[in-house]
């Protein structure tokens, strides 16, 4: 990811590296929901006004997974922003907006062919 040169750009970095941050751990310990188990958050991105912030998810079974988990964050983002809030050194927290993160699912098919391609070149002995 580029850095961004905005003025106000390392404030919005620190303020995405806390929301990750924190928003993990509530993931992790405070939310029951089941949708949401072994989601993984892989990405914080805030605007430079801290106005919204786009919380980029994985999970490793793949995108089936997505429409469940997108219900249950729409329906625990309330929680979550009046958690962020007690947690966060800002006078607001920003709107959350939840997007699925593919690059998991397809860093694990790069591996699987890298994989497969070894396993060809081993089958086939060089002269």
């Amino acid at each position: 990811m580029q850095k961004n040169t905005h003025p106000g750009a390392k404030r919005s970095e620190r303020v995405s590296d806390a929301i990750h941050r924190e928003l993990a751990e509530l993931l992790r310990s405070e939310v029951r929901d089941p949708r949401l188990r072994e989601m993984t958050l892989t990405q914080v991105e805030v605007t430079p006004d801290l106005s919204h912030a786009k919380i980029f998810l994985s999970h490793v079974t793949g995108h089936a997974v997505w429409p469940h988990a997108e219900r249950a964050l729409a329906k625990a983002s309330g929680y979550l922003r009046s958690q962020l809030a007690g947690k966060l050194n800002t006078y607001s927290v920003p709107q959350l907006h939840f997007e699925y993160d593919n690059s998991l699912a397809q860093g694990m098919n790069v591996s699987a062919l890298i994989d497969r391609a070894i396993d060809e070149d081993r089958q086939h002995p060089r002269e």
